[in-house]
């Protein structure tokens, strides 16, 4: 049976995971790392990196290399998220030819979902080497507060990268089934999740006989670790700009290096209670004078500075408790997911939220792909001691007169489901109405996420408010929504099933898979070769250092003189094809490399 790989896509950091048996594990890189940055870089020569390389390589080459495009993903140019990333980027962001967010890196532009679609390839490759095999399938996660545009572009990025995203799941759900998994316990539990860039909270009971019923979900696609380091970073700013006049972020490199600082620094104040942040020539004035930053962080101001961002995330939690209908006594467990949730101020406030500390029993940063793993194999080998009922997001509805927002599925529905609602007609003698499908929780239409819209033609001439229509929504498990009208008097009806845009048509994603195709065979070609080379040069090395043995034992004769000759030629024709880059001619040297050292290894056995 085909193995179904578990990612999670994280803002910040991702992982992958595959199951192993009964039990899910974490799929180390070939440095060892269980997780990889989500960073993606292109260098002068035009050669892509992605990962620990790519970070390595950021602060000199700020403008070229993308972090946080988890984001971005799905969102609109016009958003005030897209226009608060614009301000705190090295990278430079464009608006798209569909209205849509496009980054340029060197003298190419590339969508958000062909930026993320190069990290899930990096995530497919190191399940590759690990299964020892190619992988097709894959569970995907996304913040449980995704917009069906949100999902739609990381479905879209999977398909680049050369994956079957057989199901996206929310991330909290997905912490749910790798704490809950196999246990046999009854339990209501309150995932947390904080990560690098977006915060969710669910509310979910845990059956013995392995149902996971998602009751109530909530969260902010903007709020994150990013958040907390942009506090950092301006405390920076500004107390640089007091000392010396100097608006460091006017200066990409700059920009990169406090970036870099204040993660550090956040990160190292989750255990210690003052850091100090040094960056010496930050910047060059006017008279060539190199100026230098060096200032103590303490935990303390770190914890002034980020008050209201944790305060934030009580709110949105308290929130959930609210929709879920459950008092604090009745939570028997917080699990906290994500790297931001390592914060001390963050652990107090929400132990004091819940009157007891919150349990320790997940990783914080592989939790969610274990589970994705999980379910990846649930949905394959079609398990029945797993049930998985997620909600709705967010509310469902169409437009009505004066740019209203009728909801018909409300957030935190069960899903699949279907609700109907009649309407009437507006206008006398109508013959036609427009359907403007929307989600969002905003009475007002416009401040909602617009779906898709389809109209019913067709209808009886009326006066106004006399013609009677009845829209159905429906939703399945992998949230595809449909919607339909009926005239009711005649019967005649109309329907869609909504797909969400990510800002990509189907032509350019069939361009951007083409493209990541050639990159994957390019890369495996060049990992091909750099293994041969490797192994040819280790070879010439020890024919090399026996040449003088042999030349001892053998070099008087004809035959000795001989074997030397053609020994000298492999080592040189193999240097040729190392040269030439030519994996095939390299293997076939290598081969030739090792007959010549079991021959003088021969020699040299006899000669002593």
């Amino acid at each position: 049976m085909e193995r179904v790989i578990g990612i999670d896509l994280g803002t910040t950091n991702s992982c992958v995971a595959v199951m192993e048996g009964d039990a899910p594990v974490v799929v180390p890189n070939r440095g060892g790392y269980k997780t990889t940055p989500s960073i993606v870089a292109v260098t002068e020569a035009g050669k892509r990196l992605v990962g620990h390389i790519a970070k390595r390589q950021a602060i000199t080459n700020a403008e070229n290399t993308v972090y946080a495009a988890k984001r971005l993903i799905g969102r609109k140019w016009s958003s005030p998220q897209v226009k608060n990333t614009l301000l705190a980027s090295a990278f430079t962001i464009i608006e798209g030819p569909h209205g849509d967010v496009r980054i340029k890196l060197r003298e190419k532009t590339f969508s958000v979902p062909e930026i993320s679609s190069m990290v899930l390839q990096e995530m497919k490759v190191i399940a590759e080497d690990y299964l020892g095999g190619p992988v097709s399938k894959a569970v995907v996660t996304v913040p449980a507060y995704f917009n069906d545009n949100q999902r739609q572009a990381t479905k879209d990025a999977g398909q680049i990268a050369g994956l079957d995203v057989i199901r996206i799941i929310n991330e909290p759900t997905a912490a749910s089934l790798a704490y809950g998994f196999g246990k046999g316990f009854d339990r209501t539990i309150v995932v947390y999740d904080l990560g690098g860039g977006t915060f969710d909270v669910s509310v979910l009971e845990i059956g013995s006989h392995g149902v996971f019923k998602v009751i109530a979900t909530t969260g902010d696609t903007f709020l994150g670790g990013e958040d907390f380091d942009g506090r950092v970073i301006d405390w920076l700013v500004k107390g640089f700009h007091e000392e010396h006049g100097i608006d460091l972020r006017q200066d990409r490199m700059a920009l990169q290096r406090l970036r870099d600082a204040a993660e550090k620094a956040k990160c190292e104040l989750s255990s210690v209670v003052e850091t100090e942040i040094n960056l010496p020539f930050i910047i060059s004035t006017g008279r060539n004078e190199a100026l230098h930053l060096q200032r103590t962080l303490t935990r303390q101001v770190l914890e002034e500075l980020t008050a209201d961002l944790v305060a934030r995330t009580i709110q949105i939690t308290q929130q959930a408790l609210q929709e879920a209908k459950l008092q604090i006594d009745e939570i028997d467990e917080t699990i906290l997911v994500g790297g931001m949730t390592r914060m001390p101020a963050v652990q107090r406030s929400v132990g004091k939220l819940f009157g007891k500390d919150p349990g320790k029993g997940v990783h914080p940063d592989e939790v969610v792909a274990l589970g994705a793993a999980i379910q990846g194999a649930a949905l394959v080998e079609e398990r029945h001691e797993m049930v998985l009922l997620d909600v709705t997001p967010h509310d469902l509805g169409i437009m009505t007169v004066g740019s209203h927002f009728e909801e018909l599925i409300p957030q935190n529905t069960t899903v699949p489901t279907s609700r109907a609602k009649i309407f009437t007609t507006s206008r006398d003698n109508q013959t036609a109405v427009k359907i403007l499908v929307m989600q969002g929780e905003s009475q007002k239409a416009d401040e909602n996420e617009l779906l898709g819209e389809f109209v019913l033609t067709g209808l009886k001439p009326a006066p106004k408010g006399q013609v009677e229509i009845e829209v159905t929504f429906a939703i399945n498990t992998d949230g595809i929504v449909s919607v339909s009208a009926k005239d009711m008097e005649t019967g005649k009806a109309q329907s869609i099933q909504v797909t969400a845009t990510s800002g990509l048509t189907t032509d350019e994603i069939k361009s951007m898979m083409q493209n990541a195709q050639e990159y994957m065979v390019e890369r495996r070609t060049d990992e091909a070769f750099e293994t041969e080379r490797q192994r040819a040069e280790s070879l010439m090395s020890e024919v090399e250092s026996m040449f003088p043995i042999v030349e001892r034992v053998v070099g008087a004769s004809d035959f000795g003189r001989d074997a030397l000759a053609k020994a000298r030629s492999v080592v040189e024709r193999a240097r040729q094809a190392v040269q030439r880059k030519d994996t095939g001619a390299v293997r076939e040297q290598v081969d030739m490399l090792e007959r010549t050292i079991r021959m003088f290894r021969g020699v040299v056995s006899r000669g002593t």
